[in-house]
């Protein structure tokens, strides 16, 4: 085949000239490169010299791993990274916990949402002393009271905290009937458990002090929620007929021991005042007694005078007969506000 029907061949590279020149121009930019990154390190260990401590935080200031100081809120130096280390920890933060819902997050201004879905029922749904199911929604508040014990006694300490609170109150609402979880002993369950759990974490020396508590909602599954209204209602029932008669017996028991008690006393009165009349009647007998055995027809007189003086004042009319005249003699007028007079005589 002649040579112009072939095709053109190419020159083949020269890898070693190629390697060359990269070489050569290596050399060239090496200088430059070790000093970029040398001013590159130095500006990430200059970076790492310093750390800033938020208000409600506390640091941990860590050298190979070892705690060697605690840092307060502000700007504080250290030694670079991979020689001191920090942990932040927020002291001044009260943390919470929430068990059976969850806060959602909400914008400024709007009232807080709260979510219960089936995936957190496992934290909520418990079984009491009476073997009732029952659907138990709390909240535990709490601080963080030694930040390096919270660092490093306990693993993890978060999850601690909800590990053991669910455990406590679940061994306290086994301890207790339904009825009583669901009415009047809320506030003394809250009690119990809570300081069951600071017990524990004293125990654990996990560095933190429970704030509060508290029951957020404590109702019956959905299941039985149309049932346990009815029962709820009947009790209700119950208290308020029991309270009714309890109010009319308050109110008629003591009313009756008052009529009772004034009935006593004013029998009593009047004996009193019968044995007091006796007693007087008879010293008053036994003095006009005495006396008139001294002086008889004085005294027969003067009790004929205080007799005539009880009872004219309040006669109208006296009538004076005379046993040796056949008509009456004329009468004297007696009433009240009148002057005595002679309407009349008889010859």
């Amino acid at each position: 085949m002649p040579d112009q029907f072939l095709p053109p061949q190419r020159e083949q590279p020269d890898f070693d000239e190629i390697l060359t020149q990269v070489g050569r121009k290596w050399q060239d930019l090496r200088p430059s490169f070790f000093w970029v990154l040398l001013v590159f390190a130095v500006l990430i260990l200059l970076w790492s010299c310093w750390f800033t401590v938020q208000p409600e935080e506390t640091g941990i200031v860590q050298r190979f791993g070892k705690v060697v100081r605690t840092a307060t809120p502000g700007l504080h130096f250290k030694w670079p990274y991979g020689i001191e280390t920090v942990a932040l920890v927020p002291t001044a933060r009260v943390l919470k916990e929430e068990f059976g819902f969850r806060t959602l997050a909400a914008p400024a201004g709007q009232r807080t949402q709260y979510a219960a879905n089936e995936a957190y029922k496992g934290e909520s749904l418990m079984l009491t002393g009476d073997l009732n199911v029952i659907d138990v929604q709390w909240i535990i508040q709490y601080r963080i009271e030694e930040p390096i014990r919270y660092l490093f006694k306990v693993r993890d300490t978060p999850k601690t905290v909800r590990d053991i609170t669910e455990a406590v109150m679940r061994r306290v609402v086994g301890n207790r009937i339904g009825s009583d979880v669901l009415t009047v002993g809320r506030v003394a369950l809250s009690r119990e458990a809570k300081e069951e759990i600071q017990k524990i974490l004293d125990g654990y020396e996990a560095g933190v002090r429970l704030i509060t508590v508290e029951l957020q909602d404590v109702t019956p599954p959905d299941t039985v929620k149309p049932a346990f209204n009815e029962v709820n209602e009947a009790r209700q029932d119950r208290e308020r007929t029991i309270n009714q008669a309890q109010e009319q017996a308050n109110r008629e028991i003591p009313k009756a021991r008052g009529v009772a008690l004034q009935s006593v006393r004013h029998a009593e009165g009047y004996a009193l005042e019968r044995v007091n009349r006796a007693s007087g009647e008879t010293n008053r007998f036994q003095a006009i007694l005495a006396q008139y055995r001294g002086f008889p027809e004085v005294t027969r007189q003067r009790l004929y005078l205080e007799a005539m003086s009880g009872f004219l004042p309040e006669m109208k009319g006296i009538y004076i007969v005379d046993s040796a005249q056949k008509a009456l003699v004329p009468w004297i007028q007696m009433e009240s506000g009148a002057k005595a007079s002679v309407e009349g005589r008889q010859p």
